[in-house]
């Protein structure tokens, strides 16, 4: 079997792969709560927060593919199964059923926020061993930041 081999060191390697798998699960989780609220929105404002909510879901996912083929390229098995997002998630799940789009709005705003700054732990943790992984997680962030900054105004 082929093994992917780090250019980093073990130190590194260990240190980048934890801020990428936790970058995974909350993305993947993200695009998971984001579809959620999206099918079962209701309101006034169900058309402009149905469809914003297909741009976090979209955000999302790229990300997720981004940090996993970041996490191969270094060496590090991302992990983004079923099991270990559920387990692992520090995401708020929303309610089952009917949805209403202004605690929608509230709720992906909040969770925004929480990403946002579990992020910017990451940032930090990889700027010495890995500044490429900390590039990806800035791009990301900004992102982030962005629908943050779109769902607050809605509020």
């Amino acid at each position: 079997m082929a093994a992917v081999k780090s250019t980093l060191t073990e130190a590194a390697r260990k240190t980048t792969g934890e801020a990428l798998q936790g970058a995974l699960v909350d993305l993947i989780d993200l695009s998971l709560v984001a579809k959620q609220a999206h099918w079962n929105l209701t309101g006034r404002n169900f058309k402009v927060v149905h469809e914003h909510l297909d741009e976090v879901v979209d955000l999302a996912r790229q990300g997720a593919d981004d940090v996993a083929e970041r996490a191969v390229a270094i060496g590090v098995n991302p992990d983004g199964r079923a099991r270990t997002v559920a387990d692992r998630t520090a995401l708020p799940q929303l309610e089952a059923g009917y949805l209403a789009d202004d605690k929608v709005v509230a709720a992906v705003t909040d969770t925004l926020a929480q990403i946002i700054g579990r992020f910017r732990e990451r940032i930090a943790a990889t700027d010495e061993p890995d500044p490429v992984t900390q590039d990806l997680l800035i791009g990301l962030t900004a992102g982030l930041e962005k629908q943050h900054w779109m769902f607050q105004a809605q509020t």
